[in-house]
């Protein structure tokens, strides 16, 4: 919850109800009511009163002259357009509708729409200074400790930009106080994640943390990172006299309108989606029990109907545990297949640039919890994205899954099988286990159910795979097709790497190492597919000292930094092509059989089924020399990681 929560908790009422207004004058049905401005569109009514007796009363705004009928409504404290009925000294919150703010009007009024009557109303000040955030200034000390300029939200949080701090010291905390300078004598303020053990390493990481109890930014004289332990300040902050800033939610002592949701997805790994709609954004956390390297995604289906992967707009999340640092990415889903020239599973701004619309809001791992939380419009920014509606359920898609080299997703280890749909809209509600309480009974949703989280499991052994000889097969030909990594006992394990999903099968084997001999001419018949256009099935293969591959996408830097032995060509226009292509055949996978149910890849290999496509085979011959290193690697044209190493023998007997 992190970021969502502090927005939600409520705690006692304040002193501080934002910038003073003007009081309700009475008019008729003893309508009155001290105003406050809580920021651009927001107002705090403190004793609101009116009897109720009025036959069509509403809360209208306009600008200009005197209230009447010809104005906007505003809906009321609970957000509905309904005639108001009794109020008795009962404080409320307002929000002006639209993008209306308080600039634009000059007076709000209780106003009877069946008599054309002002019940009363009050009028807002020319050049009226409504409260607003405000930057002050940023850290900048020892120990690494330094920011941007910090933002103090509202009277009770802080935003914290670009927050860096080496971790090394034993005690250090957020701390504030009053007087000229950082004391002993002040209050710790808990981190971003509400947690008061000493602060960990931070890099360049945006934090939000939130003044305790009914502390408010002027009771206090400076923010500090303090060390209790030394009596230490290593940067801190002075906090300006007099900030016209809102007052927190919990400082009004209302709740606010937009409540969090929650939705358990995989209850294996105890991965949740929980989000608030905010204007005209949503703010999106995701939680899981993640294996370092792991992603989790969500997003919407490619179609409306049902859940649908293809064509599916979803933010991919992900979280460096060593650096703390979190990623969240815009991804559009054009096919079933590793990120390959703007092809398959993308990030937007790989497509085009400029076109990732989500924005990280923070990351954080709590009792080996990974949560996430990003904010994106609800409207779709570009061709790539989909439009979240508030009005209607949507068939939604999520994964979990390794993330590669390149910082991007490779095929999931975990993903949703059956149809779900979310109305993100809706009167919130909570169906996700609460710390400490029983969790919420298990209630049928399209898709799935919401139970409690489980144990993620300890990563597999690698399988053994046969190393095919160097004097086997004695012709020397080899046939190369594309088939599944096996899971976690398969690929992964086996190399070291993160892979796609897919990877080379030579001769039925996944990704043997291969033995050959200086001298003998080896042939490989290629069956990866020959179409271009259907960027998941197009594996042109090549032999070369690279242990990573995709050779098609590389930079000019990275292509002189590399060998290539068999496999490619110059054509006339001098871009580098295969020599050979060939049809698709492909090793499938029985899906009441994945891989993580085998414990060897020879009872593996028995469950799956080979489908070739009507065509004719690519062919590439190789014959090393003394020229050739000792060890190279059979490898996809297109994509990364999917082959594996080759021996390179002088003598079949040694």
């Amino acid at each position: 919850m992190i970021l969502l929560l502090w927005m939600l908790d409520l705690v006692s009422a304040n002193d501080y109800f934002g910038t003073y207004v003007a009081d309700f004058q009475t008019r008729f049905h003893g309508v009155a009511g001290e105003v406050f401005a809580v920021d651009s569109r927001t107002i705090f009514v403190r004793g609101f009163t009116y009897d109720g007796e009025g036959p069509a009363a509403y809360f209208y705004a306009g600008s200009g002259g005197r209230p009447s009928g010809n104005g906007i409504q505003i809906a009321n404290e609970k957000g509905s357009m309904d005639k108001l009925g009794r109020y008795r000294d009962q404080d409320i919150v307002l929000t002006l509708p639209g993008g209306e703010t308080l600039a634009d009007i000059s007076w709000i009024s209780v106003w009877c729409d069946a008599f054309s009557v002002n019940f009363g109303e009050f009028f807002i000040p020319s050049r009226f200074l409504y409260p607003r955030p405000q930057k002050i200034s940023n850290f900048d000390g020892i120990h690494d400790v330094s920011s941007d300029k910090v933002v103090v939200v509202d009277a009770q949080t802080f935003l914290i930009p670009n927050f860096t701090y080496d971790g090394q010291a034993p005690d250090a905390h957020f701390w504030v106080g009053v007087g000229n300078k950082p004391g002993p004598t002040g209050t710790q303020v808990s981190d971003e994640n509400g947690s008061i053990e000493p602060l960990r390493r931070y890099s360049e990481k945006t934090l939000v943390i939130v003044l305790p109890g009914d502390l408010t930014v002027f009771d206090i004289d400076w923010l500090s990172v303090w060390c209790i332990s030394f009596f230490v300040d290593f940067g801190s902050i002075r906090i300006p006299k007099n900030l016209n800033v809102p007052p927190s939610l919990r400082m009004l002592g209302i709740e606010p309108q937009s409540k969090l949701n929650c939705e358990v997805l995989e209850e294996s790994i105890g991965l949740e989606v929980r989000w608030a709609i905010a204007g005209k954004s949503i703010v999106t956390q995701l939680v899981a029990r993640l294996n370092e390297g792991q992603y989790m995604a969500f997003g919407l289906s490619g179609n409306p109907d049902k859940t649908q992967m293809i064509g599916g707009d979803a933010t991919v999340t992900w979280m460096d545990h060593r650096s703390g640092k979190g990623y969240a990415d815009d991804y559009y889903l054009d096919a079933k297949s590793q990120c390959a020239g703007g092809r398959g599973a993308c990030p937007d701004s790989n497509i085009k640039r400029g076109t990732n619309n989500v924005r990280l809001l923070n990351s954080a791992v709590i009792n080996d919890f990974t949560m996430l939380t990003y904010r994106q419009p609800l409207k779709a920014r570009d061709r790539y994205d989909l439009e979240i509606y508030t009005n209607q359920s949507q068939a939604v898609i999520w994964a979990v899954g390794p993330v590669n080299s390149q910082g991007e997703v490779s095929y999931h280890q975990k993903r949703i099988r059956d149809d779900l749909f979310v109305d993100f809209g809706r009167i919130p509600q909570w169906n996700c286990p609460i710390a400490g309480k029983p969790a919420p009974k298990k209630e049928q949703v399209r898709g799935g159910s919401r139970p409690t989280p489980a144990p993620v499991a300890k990563p597999a052994k690698a399988w053994f795979i046969p190393p095919i000889q160097c004097f086997e097969p004695e012709d020397g030909v080899f046939f190369a097709q594309i088939g599944p990594t096996g899971g976690d006992s398969g690929y992964s394990s086996i190399t070291g790497h993160v892979g796609w999903g897919i990877s080379w099968y030579i001769n039925g084997l996944l990704i043997p190492e291969i033995h050959v001999v200086r001298g003998k001419t080896y042939t490989f018949v290629v069956e990866g597919g020959d179409n271009p256009e259907f960027a998941g099935g197009y594996h042109p293969f090549y032999i070369t000292d690279d242990p990573e591959g995709g050779y098609e996408y590389k930079s000019a830097e990275e292509r002189r930094s590399i060998r290539v032995f068999a496999g490619l060509e110059q054509n006339r226009r001098g871009d580098v092509v295969p020599t050979a292509t060939g049809r698709l055949c492909e090793w499938k996978e029985d899906p009441r059989q994945p891989g993580s149910q085998f414990t060897s890849f020879g009872a593996y290999q028995r469950s799956l089924s080979l489908n070739c496509q009507e065509g004719q085979p690519g062919i590439v011959q190789w014959k090393p020399d003394r020229h050739t290193p000792d060890v190279v690697y059979y490898q996809c044209f297109t994509h990364r990681y999917l082959g594996w190493k080759i021996i390179v023998n002088d003598d079949c007997n040694t």
